[in-house]
């Protein structure tokens, strides 16, 4: 059984995921680590070279190779919960966990970085991610078993939280 987390980048699910890998001792696998090994490119020239749905195909690909995979945490990126094929594949081997956090928190997070290029074209930083948000928090939301809040909650006490959730999800059932 694998412990996956989905969420809009800059949740934490990075920072928390190897936490909960090392305590578990399970393996930490980034999917979107996987998915420029794969396509032996970064995510902006694969967006760049075949645009979001290159990139999205690529994605479904990586899922559907780790997701069959045991005792990992599955560290997903923030479109994942766009094709419902994903979430079945994560949801087969895998507690889901949504990690959700303040878009003021979000976007101090993450505007600084180049790792992924825009969603939606040349909107603010902070209008792209509430945008993006509401369109998937519904999937989000249908995805997942539990919801962490990691604006509330510093990364240890949010790594305590899932690590017992995720034991009394997996425990054997008693009779």
């Amino acid at each position: 059984m694998n412990l996956v987390l989905i969420g809009y980048r800059g949740t934490g699910k990075s920072t928390v995921g190897k936490l909960l890998a090392q305590r578990l001792g399970y393996r930490y696998v980034g999917l979107d680590d996987e998915i420029v090994r794969l396509a032996g490119r970064t995510i902006p020239e694969i967006v760049e070279a075949g645009g979001w749905e290159t990139f999205r195909d690529l994605e479904a690909e990586v899922v559907r190779q780790t997701a069959v995979l045991d005792r990992c945490v599955l560290d997903t990126g923030g479109g994942v919960v766009l094709r419902d094929e994903n979430v079945r594949h994560l949801q087969r081997n895998g507690v889901l966990f949504l990690l959700v956090s303040e878009i003021g928190d979000i976007v101090a997070r993450i505007e600084s970085g180049t790792s992924r290029p825009s969603l939606t074209g040349n909107k603010s930083f902070t209008v792209e991610v509430e945008e993006v948000l509401r369109e998937r928090q519904p999937k989000y939301q249908a995805a997942a078993r539990h919801v962490i809040d990691t604006s509330r909650l510093p990364s240890a006490e949010a790594v305590d939280l899932i690590e017992e959730l995720f034991r009394r999800a997996v425990a054997p059932a008693r009779d």
